[in-house]
């Protein structure tokens, strides 16, 4: 259902302690990919879906948003490229606000997605992961 959910933080090495320690006692595992942030997910093997923790600032957040008092982004899993330009038609039909069209994400293999903000702002996410997700 999900594929990715993040949250800001204030302080990363006071969240990756704790986050640390929540995976371990879950028997998840957290990995660093930047310096300013890392995510929390099963494993290695098993990727996604994920947790993002990081300090730098979303380029989807609304302005006025900061750590701790931000709007969520939920990222749901998508099983084709169809699906996820269905999920933009439908959620801007139902009176979401366009935040990023279905397409190919920059620095992302295989990544294709579409954004929108659900009536309190959020940031909804529709994902497809797959060998074709970046071909025109």
């Amino acid at each position: 259902m999900l594929d990715h959910t993040g949250i800001v933080v204030t302080d990363l090495k006071a969240a990756r302690r704790f986050y640390d320690a929540v995976a371990e006692a879950l028997g998840l595992q957290t990995k660093t990919l930047h310096p300013e942030f890392f995510i929390l997910g099963k494993s290695q093997e098993e990727a996604i879906p994920y947790l993002w923790i990081g300090t730098l600032i979303p380029s989807y957040w609304a302005e006025g948003s900061k750590a701790g008092i931000n709007q969520m982004h939920v990222a749901f899993r998508a099983d084709s490229k169809a699906m996820v330009q269905a999920f933009y038609d439908a959620a801007l039909e139902a009176g979401g606000t366009d935040n990023g069209a279905p397409g190919p994400r920059e620095g992302a293999d295989q990544y294709y997605g579409a954004f929108v903000l659900d009536p309190d702002g959020n940031n909804i996410e529709a994902a497809y992961r797959g060998p074709d997700a970046t071909d025109g």
